[in-house]
């Protein structure tokens, strides 16, 4: 059993080794913290950490720092959860808002966490399980080139511009009717059931004008129904991790299928932000790394994750606090109808 003085040791080893890089030692506990007191009352807690398995001397040193044990505990009982500064708040208000679109402001938020963080951040693209049809335009930019703009509730937008026989106005003003009445408001699954011989309603001379484009709006559609992650910030942390192994999080960030099955296995409940961390994602291939995560929501309810990716020695405290502050605001930004 840790006594509490022991867990205030823990705390500032993490915050310590987080911040210097370096092991610590009782010494540098007593000159560096207020306990009362002696360096050898700090050694004797030290060890009691040590024999609990929450931290652990790397080499040949006096100094110790945190096991994955060690990191979990933290975590979970002693990180300090400070509020951003009204300043900060204000920086990530002004640069989300500045989005002019889904892509765009998914693209923002993955750079301005990567920025306060100094992390992976990875941000998936809202749920489109409840997803619905919002709108479907064709925009004719010749005679024989038509462009089909697919537009769900959520804010995701799909374009495709495609060859076509020959078009006039009017049939596309109609094509373009007869689609949003069939398709707006139906979620994307039953949309999709829904093309499904719709060119067979046409008269036989206009349905080779109708076929590619149902054809072009079912790839739109099925798009929009895939999984997605947007990522930032692997050259970030190469430069500033020398002592850590980029290459797994590579491998994983070009294999997006392995974050999206670890976030989407993390639970998250009540917008607070849940860490996996060390040997929990050894199945992974990330045992060296950690993950933050948090949930948000975009219009129409559908939910996304966004988080971080890095070093076990990450500043759990603060890089928590920038994921719980990101995701109000992008639930904030994308929930405005």
């Amino acid at each position: 059993m840790v006594s509490e003085r022991g867990l205030e040791v823990l705390k500032v080893i993490v915050q310590d080794y987080v911040a210097s890089r370096e092991p610590v030692g009782s010494k540098s506990i007593v000159e560096r913290h207020t306990f009362g007191v002696s360096a050898a009352t700090i050694r004797n807690d030290m060890a009691l950490l040590e024999d609990e398995d929450l931290i652990v001397a790397p080499h040949t040193s006096s100094g110790r720092v945190p096991t994955d044990k060690g990191y979990r505990l933290f975590v979970d009982q002693l990180a300090d959860l400070r509020p951003l500064t009204a300043a900060q708040r204000q920086a990530i208000d002004r640069f989300l808002g500045e989005s002019v679109d889904l892509e765009d402001v998914l693209a923002r938020t993955v750079r301005l966490l990567s920025q306060l963080t100094r992390q992976v951040a990875i941000v998936q693209y809202p749920s489109l399980a409840s997803a619905k049809v919002r709108h479907i335009e064709l925009v004719p930019l010749s005679s024989t080139k038509l462009m089909t703009v697919f537009i769900v509730d959520t804010g995701g937008v799909e374009q495709r511009v495609l060859e076509v026989q020959p078009l006039d106005d009017d049939f596309v003003a109609e094509l373009r009717a007869r689609l949003n009445s069939a398709l707006v408001g139906l979620p994307l699954a039953d949309a999709a059931r829904t093309l499904d011989g719709f060119a067979s309603l046409f008269p036989v001379d206009r349905q080779p004008i109708v076929e590619p484009v149902v054809a072009a709006i079912l790839e739109q559609l099925l798009a929009n129904r895939q999984d997605k992650l947007v990522m930032a910030g692997a050259a970030t942390l190469a430069r500033s991790e020398q002592d850590f192994s980029i290459y797994p999080v590579l491998e994983a960030i070009e294999e997006q299928v392995t974050l999206l099955r670890l976030i989407g296995e993390m639970q998250i409940d009540g917008g607070v932000v849940a860490a996996s961390i060390g040997r929990e994602n050894a199945v992974f291939g990330l045992a060296e790394a950690s993950v933050l995560t948090s949930g948000y929501t975009a219009s129409g309810g559908s939910l996304g994750r966004l988080g971080v990716l890095g070093p076990t020695r990450m500043d759990y405290s603060s890089n928590m606090v920038a994921v719980r502050a990101v995701a109000r605001y992008l639930t904030r930004h994308l929930g405005e109808p």
